[in-house]
């Protein structure tokens, strides 16, 4: 005990001696002085240690990691620290099953918030929107809660059950959901088909919907595209509504599949010579017949969706049909720490090839088309794969998808115009 008292002492002496020789060259130049904050740091520590009243909260670790926790908090909601257990948890929800009730949230204005439920999941069969505020996870208030602890909170063992109170933004009503977890299995492409003649006319428009972006996404897409080629399309439609997004990689080979090799689709820049850097699709990129293309998106539109919106968007591929999408357009890097903790930390941001920012501005679409709220709850329900009542099929059999309409429509019009340009 006497050593390790005594070696405390020599240390504090040195680090107060080398203080001295930097505060004073510091405050010279008008710098940030990073050893005078440590040292308010570590002192402040050292009064918790010292005189706090419950020891029990006084060990080394469990300061250091709140004050760690503190300093990520203040930066924003997608930099942040996280202990081995949730380190570890983050680690399983990037793999292909995870249990929960399958919806992404972010903060937004300090306020808990559904970016997209994922199809087919309990969160979404349960009714919960893109927009949804979060007002309270199993009765506990998410107002001063981290964005960590309430993911933490909605996961959980398949079969489990928790209790949402949601502030519907389009409607202002507060309503509460109980939703069984279970282990999420999300397959990403769907609904590949030719469009019925009685929306589309004479014209062939195929139709595919992307639900999220991962490592076999553009296979599957490049798969359901052979088919609906075979079969003669004309146009394309590519739904990326209510996509929260996924992993980068997918969405720059699905670029691949609409540009050609090699083709810049996305940048990143941040404040380090490593954080910047071009994304291009792939040299072995499938040629495909270079028809027209229309992209849905909407204000659950995140993320990879948005880097795949906006880079066909600005090559000149793509037009876009819609509303302005959500606008998370950050990289973040996840580093592990010594002991087994780790960090996530906003390193950069992503910029379409015409230099457009994504991050908090989103994605704006050529073709501005809305949808009610009362609209997009039934484009919600229309995915919902079985399970409808009698009510529910009522509720549809008047819904028109004046968003899709729209697509086809504009579409329709460009392949016109080609034909009388030549």
């Amino acid at each position: 005990m006497k050593i390790r008292l005594l070696l405390t002492a020599v240390l504090l002496l040195l680090g107060l001696s080398l203080l001295a020789e930097v505060k004073q060259g510091a405050a010279a130049a008008g710098e940030d002085n990073g050893y005078e904050n440590i040292a308010v740091l570590t002192r402040a520590m050292q009064l918790i240690r010292q005189d706090y009243v419950d020891e029990k909260k006084t060990n080394y670790r469990a300061l250091t990691y709140a004050a760690i926790k503190g300093m990520f908090n203040s930066l924003d909601p997608h930099s942040r620290f996280m202990d081995p257990g949730e380190l570890k948890g983050m680690e399983d929800d990037t793999r292909s099953e995870f249990g929960g009730i399958g919806v992404t949230v972010t903060t937004r204005d300090g306020v808990l918030t559904v970016v997209s439920p994922m199809e087919d999941t309990p969160g979404f069969r349960a009714g919960l929107l893109p927009g949804d505020q979060i007002l309270k996870i199993n009765g506990e208030a998410t107002e001063q809660m981290e964005l960590s602890h309430a993911m933490e909170r909605l996961r959980g063992a398949a079969g489990q059950k928790v209790t949402l109170t949601i502030l519907r933004a389009g409607t202002h009503k507060i309503k509460e959901f109980t939703i069984e977890r279970a282990i999420i299995k999300v397959a990403s492409v769907k609904e590949a088909k030719v469009l019925d003649a009685k929306l589309t006319g004479e014209t062939k428009i195929g139709y595919v919907r992307i639900t999220q972006f991962n490592e076999p996404t553009a296979a599957e897409l490049g798969a359901k595209l052979d088919a609906l080629e075979a079969q003669g399309i004309q146009a394309l439609i590519l739904d990326l509504r209510n996509n929260p997004g996924g992993i980068l990689e997918g969405a720059v080979d699905v670029c691949g599949q609409f540009v050609g090799p090699n083709t810049m689709v996305v940048s990143t820049e941040g404040r380090v010579a490593s954080a910047r850097k071009v994304y291009k699709t792939s040299a072995d990129a499938k040629r495909r017949p270079r028809y027209p293309l229309a992209i849905l998106i909407n204000g659950g539109s995140a993320s990879a969706a948005e880097i795949v919106a906006g880079a066909l968007r600005d090559l000149k591929r793509a037009i876009l049909v819609g509303e302005t999408s959500f606008g998370k357009g950050s990289v973040q890097s996840v580093i592990e720490l010594q002991d087994g903790a780790g960090v996530r930390l906003t390193t950069a941001r992503y910029y379409t090839p015409g230099k457009q920012v994504i991050h908090e501005k989103g994605i704006a679409p050529n073709i501005r088309a809305t949808m009610t709220p009362q609209q997009e709850s039934l484009l919600v329900l229309q995915r919902r794969e079985g399970g409808l009542d009698e009510a529910d099929q009522k509720l549809l059999a008047g819904f028109r998808d004046t968003q899709l309409e729209r697509a086809a429509d504009a579409l329709k019009g460009v392949l016109l115009y080609a034909s009388t340009a030549k």
